[in-house]
């Protein structure tokens, strides 16, 4: 069973059909939208701060999902069909409906990846940074490195919509 704890009496709120993998921690004050996928191994950690998930987002093994202390600016806010992939790290950041996370990135502090924006896989985003709307950045630290493709566009949706129904077989 999935670790969904509370902490200092906040308790995580699931919406409607949200998966949560059997060794996934939501801890603390999280709210998860209908339908959003919390993949195997992933741990978010809403302890000093809060965790907004929107829906029909999924967030694949292995990503950690954390907070800052003392500032309003410290929550972590993860919009709806949003893609965070394999062993991300999103820290007391926002991601727009529609961003994608790439495998293995990192996006630090105050960061934003826009609505249809996408972070590519093992980059940096570093405090305070924004991926404009059909932009990919890449690299360590990330920066622009081009356009988005009308197909990249479309696979950002597919990828959430795929998702969902495959939460939905896990879940049994």
């Amino acid at each position: 069973m999935a670790h969904i704890l509370p902490y200092k009496n906040m308790t995580p709120q699931l919406g409607k059909n949200v998966f949560v993998a059997v060794n996934a921690a939501v801890v603390g004050d999280v709210e998860i939208g209908d339908l959003t996928n919390i993949w195997y191994g992933v741990q978010i950690r809403a302890d000093v701060n809060s965790v907004r998930i929107g829906k029909h987002t999924n967030i694949q093994d292995g990503t950690v999902c954390h907070v800052t202390a003392g500032s309003k600016n410290g929550n972590l806010t993860i919009g709806s069909y949003v893609t965070i992939g394999h062993n991300a790290t999103v820290h007391a950041c926002t991601l727009e409906d529609y961003a994608f996370v790439g495998m293995g990135a990192t996006v630090l502090d105050g960061a934003v990846v826009e609505s249809h924006a996408m972070l590519a896989a093992g980059a940096l985003l570093t405090n305070n940074k924004r991926v404009p709307t059909g932009e990919i950045w890449a690299g360590n630290p990330a920066k622009f490195f081009r356009k988005m493709t009308e197909k990249e566009l479309a696979y950002a949706e597919w990828s959430a919509d795929h998702y969902v129904k495959l939460g939905q077989e896990h879940a049994g």
